[in-house]
């Protein structure tokens, strides 16, 4: 088969590791690298051996697909082009501003037939790839996802720009409607909310605490599940998958022993994984692995979440 032809829009932080990947991928030939600001885009397009373009529009004619890497109220619009013209979209977390925006996008790719994946990366993390027949049925689920601060980031607040992918993971994962959140939290260094955490109650009982913070002395990225069968904490930075199990029944082990299994998993490359999987819907007709309704979904709970520590 034939590359997909690619563009990346948005030169940044993130742009950059996007352009990367697709101009090295042999599933994708990179057309062009946009961005509005002059010197992001020349130094990202000559790293990635392909054309800089200052405006997206004038590179839809030549290319299939599109990875949105731009700042979060640019999102709908760009995407919303780019879809009604038949070009799939790969759009970062969060895939819009309002929920409202993001359902239109979800219709406008139905109609065209467009792949619409939102780069919500933590499905791609290998700990969490590897969860497999171990996962049951959560009771309790905590996240931990701290950061110290950085500018970068602060045009949306902490629940929409690091929490959100807790809230893909977590609602995945348990895949039940929420009944309920409770929601507290704080602006520290920046106008919006820099720490937050929530309590969400799921339909047949399963309970999650979340919290994120961007004001952190540390970095950490952890969730634990708790299910009736054993214990599994994911550590999503270090990539370890730790299982402690009751023995199993019949066990002449003393109460209150367990057994434990901690297994490793290669660093991996999450980003090409999921470019791969966006590039292989399309080349293949499936559906995306992150759909836009996925993305919704996250985008309705970290907005609700958000109203919660505002009010």
């Amino acid at each position: 088969m034939q590359p997909v032809r690619t563009a990346v829009i948005g030169a940044g932080y993130l742009g950059r590791f996007h352009a990367q990947k697709f101009a090295l991928l042999p599933e994708s030939q990179l057309v062009a690298v946009v961005d509005v600001l002059e010197e992001a885009r020349e130094q990202v397009a000559a790293e990635a051996g392909c054309r800089a373009v200052d405006d997206y529009r004038d590179v839809l004619d030549e290319v299939e697909a599109v990875s949105i890497a731009t700042s979060t109220p640019l999102h709908h619009q760009i995407a919303k082009h780019c879809l009604e013209r038949g070009v799939h979209v790969l759009v970062e977390k969060p895939i819009a501003q309002t929920p409202g925006q993001a359902r239109e996008l979800i219709a406008i790719a139905a109609r065209h037939g467009c792949v619409l994946q939102v780069g919500h990366l933590e499905r791609f993390n290998a700990a969490i790839l590897a969860l497999g027949d171990t996962l049951g049925q959560p009771r309790f689920i905590e996240s931990h996802r701290l950061a110290p601060f950085k500018e970068r980031g602060t045009d949306v607040n902490v629940v929409l720009d690091l929490m959100i992918h807790d809230l893909d993971l977590i609602q995945s994962l348990v895949g039940r409607p929420i009944e309920s959140i409770d929601a507290v939290g704080a602006a520290m260094f920046s106008p919006q909310i820099d720490i937050a955490n929530a309590r969400i109650r799921f339909a047949g009982g399963c309970v999650a605490n979340t919290t994120a913070s961007r004001v952190s002395l540390k970095t950490e990225r952890k969730l634990r599940l708790f299910q009736d069968d054993a214990y599994v904490s994911i550590d999503l930075q270090q990539k370890v998958l730790t299982i402690v199990r009751k023995p199993p029944p019949g066990s002449d082990a003393p109460p209150g022993q367990v057994v434990i299994e901690e297994r490793s998993y290669e660093r991996g490359d999450a980003l090409e994984l999921e470019i791969r999987a966006f590039l292989r819907s399309i080349r293949e007709g499936r559906p995306a692995v992150v759909s836009g309704e996925d993305g919704l979904r996250a985008l309705e709970t970290a907005i609700r979440i958000t109203e919660l520590v505002q009010a």
